[in-house]
């Protein structure tokens, strides 16, 4: 089965805009795994832009399914992952200037620092895993590493479909498949996300190597005509649609 994980983050982004305590994350998460969701993620920044840390708290409580914790390979964030131990953890680059991350981890030219950081982690129980481009170098190192599961960015493929750049998108779209053939054969485990929408998720779903999408933004921005629970169950719909 294709698992859902649905990224929170941007229920944060709004109830920070306002400075308020409304829009609740946790909330949204509930009504995720009430919709269909598989698990939740969330991406605690280093500048807490969106998720800040009693949110972190509150999710570990209140989640019945599995939390993704989204980092950067950064000491403090290790610190608060070895406290929470959560299901999952998907180191991702971070840059403070970024509107949101940009491409994947430069893993192979930081191949010896990466396994002595996720080392403890494997060590917690959480499942470790990589966020990259669909890059072989890339996978190789993040398997060298002892990361269990890859998360390949799906970034650029979206984006080449939204600007109607087709032959460009179908090219990263060949990558991505072949990636995920060469990192399942290597016994790393596969996940995508960023950017993914309706448009867009259905031939990556149908890749049979894949395993969970996580999806955030486009969600969350549905939800404002649909509702939340309506939005995840027709991206749900077309995931299994792919699938089947």
């Amino acid at each position: 089965m294709l698992r859902l994980g649905v990224n929170i983050d941007h229920v944060a982004t709004v109830r920070n805009a306002r400075g308020s305590a409304y829009p609740d994350p946790v909330r949204a998460a509930k009504l995720a795994e009430e919709a269909g969701a598989d698990g939740i993620t969330a991406h605690l920044r280093e500048d807490r832009r969106h998720i800040a840390d009693a949110d972190i708290d509150a999710l570990m409580e209140a989640l019945s399914v599995p939390l993704n914790f989204e980092m950067a390979a950064t000491d403090e964030m290790q610190a608060i992952a070895l406290r929470h131990k959560p299901h999952a953890v998907c180191i991702v680059p971070e840059k403070r200037e970024e509107r949101t991350t940009e491409g994947g981890l430069e893993v192979a030219r930081e191949e010896n620092k990466l396994a002595h950081f996720i080392a403890p982690l494997r060590d917690a129980g959480c499942r470790v895993s990589i966020f990259i481009a669909a890059d072989e170098a890339q996978i190789e190192a993040a398997n060298r590493i002892g990361a269990q599961v890859i998360e390949l960015h799906t970034g650029a493929y979206c984006d080449f479909h939204a600007e109607g750049r087709f032959e460009e998108r179908d090219a990263e779209l060949a990558r991505l498949t072949n990636m995920a053939s060469f990192a399942h054969a290597l016994g790393l485990e596969v996940h995508a996300g960023h950017g993914l929408t309706y448009e867009t998720v259905q031939p990556i779903a149908a890749q049979p190597e894949v395993m969970e999408l996580n999806i955030g933004h486009f969600l969350i921005g549905e939800s404002i005509f649909r509702g939340l629970a309506p939005a995840i169950e027709e991206m749900r719909r077309l995931m299994d649609d792919a699938r089947a």
